[in-house]
């Protein structure tokens, strides 16, 4: 059996090398998973105000059309859509995506009225025509809407009824296709074509497929794997200890593989942090986060009360995994970071490196530690022995802020406070609201405004027809 999964998987990849589109468009189409069952039926990804809002970011003629609904009321098509995916329990996004794949209709202005009457291309099969009468009687946006909607569902509750399965062995345009899940299979048995599909997976994840900010945790249902968003790519952590020792109390958001595989792999996270890492140089290093601190000297090695014993030897491939960070000397005091107070005035500071950086509200420890910090009362003399920051210390990456007197959410990536333009974009990206810490005006200026997240505006536009 394993063989022969392996033969049938080398068959797919040499004839979609063969195929008539190019999968060079694609980061890493599989004709076997192109959506997942959760994905598919999210019925409440987008509620009618966002499919609104999407539909007036596009140029096609949706965002202004009313027309007669299945059951002969007038409505905007944003209602119609958002309608049709309450009342059968699909995801919104499936309808948008299939309506750009049939018609085009969401970046068209100037649709056929034949475009506009076989939106979602439902009853048009290959040697059907639209004027036999039986088809005629789908004819409409409304309707074409909705029964095709229906028409999903009811792959969901009939799926015996219909030529493609999960698990079971098929041919799409000559290929062999085994579908993952009942999802892929509902999309085969809608458009049953190798070119349609890898349509509609491109404008899927052109459009919805979520970009998380760098400092986000991701983890694939159904996968173990912890993967870190860091420079716009994922990096795995290889083993536990890798990730607890960094991120004990981050919050690892679940998400599709169609999500996490958007992201090119970056380098692995395998050592805890904290580890001491020596090249074939013998140089040795200190990995604090992502980052390696070349010690200085044997003198600094031994002052600092390390033991040779615990440095680990590794490639110079591996120590490349990590960037450069301030070189430990003699006067690094603290390389690890420490919270040291100063026993006559409270005041508290993050030591790292002999640089020390003002904890300006005890709010930043509470988040940044969940509130189990210890710190280290020294005296003023000794705090003096530091040289002081520019500015306080920081929130860490993937918090969730706002200030009392703004209501706006923003999360923390790479120092930056990003704003989360609205509800939607919010929940589409696994974020609770619960998590949402409210800081003062002063925190809250240490970092600088960078891009905002807004998921109901999509990276591009897509006018690919099926």
């Amino acid at each position: 059996m394993k063989n022969s999964k392996i033969l049938i998987f080398m068959f797919v990849l040499i004839l979609a090398l063969l195929a008539p589109f190019s999968l060079a468009r694609a980061f890493d189409f599989d004709p076997n998973d192109i959506v997942s069952d959760g994905e598919l039926q999210d019925y409440k990804s987008m509620d009618l105000t966002a499919i609104q809002e999407f539909l007036n970011n596009q140029d096609g003629i949706l965002k202004n059309l009313s027309t007669i609904d299945a059951f002969g009321s007038q409505r905007l098509a944003s209602e119609i859509i958002y309608n049709a995916a309450q009342t059968y329990k699909i995801n919104p996004k499936w309808i948008l995506a299939t309506l750009q794949k049939e018609q085009s209709l969401i970046t068209n202005p100037n649709p056929s009225q034949k475009n506009i009457d076989w939106a979602m291309g439902y009853a048009v099969c290959d040697s059907c025509s639209i004027y036999d009468p039986q088809v005629a009687l789908f004819k409409g946006f409304g309707i074409q809407v909705d029964k095709a909607t229906w028409r999903i569902r009811y792959y969901y509750d009939n799926p015996e009824k219909f030529n493609f399965l999960p698990g079971k062995l098929c041919q799409i345009d000559g290929q062999p296709v085994i579908p993952n899940n009942q999802s892929t299979a509902n999309l085969y048995n809608y458009t049953p074509h190798m070119q349609g599909n890898f349509n509609f997976w491109n404008i899927w994840n052109r459009w919805f497929a979520k970009t998380f900010p760098d400092g986000s945790l991701l983890q694939q249902a159904d996968d173990n794997q912890t993967w870190l968003i860091a420079d716009g790519k994922r990096r795995l952590f290889e083993t536990k200890i890798a990730f607890t020792s960094r991120y004990a109390n981050s919050k690892v958001i679940i998400v599709s593989r169609n999500d996490l595989q958007r992201f090119e792999i970056g380098n692995p996270v395998k050592y805890p942090n904290y580890s001491l890492l020596r090249s074939p140089a013998g140089v040795v290093y200190l990995i604090v986060g992502l980052e390696k601190k070349q010690i200085e000297s044997n003198e600094v090695f031994k002052e600092i009360g390390y033991n040779e014993e615990e440095a680990i030897d590794v490639t110079d491939e591996v120590l490349s995994y990590f960037a450069d960070g301030r070189t430990i000397t003699l006067a690094s005091l603290y390389p690890q970071g420490a919270l040291l107070q100063d026993k006559k005035t409270g005041g508290v500071f993050y030591v790292e490196d002999g640089i020390k950086y003002p904890v300006w509200s005890k709010e930043v420890l509470t988040i940044n530690y969940n509130k189990k910090y210890k710190t280290v009362k020294v005296s003023s003399e000794e705090l003096d022995k530091y040289a002081t920051a520019a500015n306080g210390l920081k929130l860490h990456d993937g918090v969730l802020v706002k200030t009392k007197t703004d209501s706006k959410v923003y999360v923390i990536s790479n120092g930056e406070r990003r704003w989360i333009a609205n509800e939607s974009s919010f929940n589409q990206l696994g974020y609770s609201w619960s998590d949402v810490v409210t800081v003062s005006d002063k925190v809250f200026s240490l970092h600088s405004e960078g891009n905002v997240i807004d998921l109901l505006i999509p990276a591009s536009n897509i006018a690919t027809n099926n």
